[in-house]
């Protein structure tokens, strides 16, 4: 099994990249939906592109013996966990605080380490990982 700690710190950078591709989704779409669809959009784009660096990079060899799709379908599943805890930290923060849901950069950075362990744990553990021998 590759060291976890190595594999943390790549899925940390993964996970920095992530939080780019949300935050700029959030911007990109909010004036076109509002900040709800625009919010969950990002999300789901930053978990594909976050899920495919994690298949070359973080985890590189470890779950290929799945179908690409059904990996990925895979990855949402057991993050969902994750999901949870980061937009429930984003929207509480939206909600709640004016300036938040002005600035949204702020909850989606807090929701981001919100989701890290958990996302980290699950994707190790159910989604890249290798299948015992027969």
């Amino acid at each position: 099994m590759p060291n976890s700690f190595a594999q943390f710190l790549r899925f940390g950078l993964v996970g920095g990249l992530g939080f780019g591709w949300d935050t700029a989704t959030v911007y990109l779409l909010r004036p076109l939906t509002g900040l709800t669809i625009a919010l969950l959009s990002g999300y789901f784009v930053a978990a594909t592109l976050n899920w495919l660096l994690h298949r070359v990079w973080t985890f590189r060899g470890l779950g290929r013996q799945r179908h690409i799709v059904a990996q990925w379908l895979r990855f949402l599943a057991a993050n969902s966990a994750g999901f949870c805890l980061n937009r429930g930290t984003v929207f509480a923060f939206c909600l709640f605080i004016p300036f938040c849901a002005r600035n949204p950069v702020f909850p989606l950075a807090a929701g981001a380490v919100a989701g890290l362990g958990a996302n980290f744990t699950l994707s190790r553990r159910h989604v890249f990982r290798d299948r015992p021998a027969p």
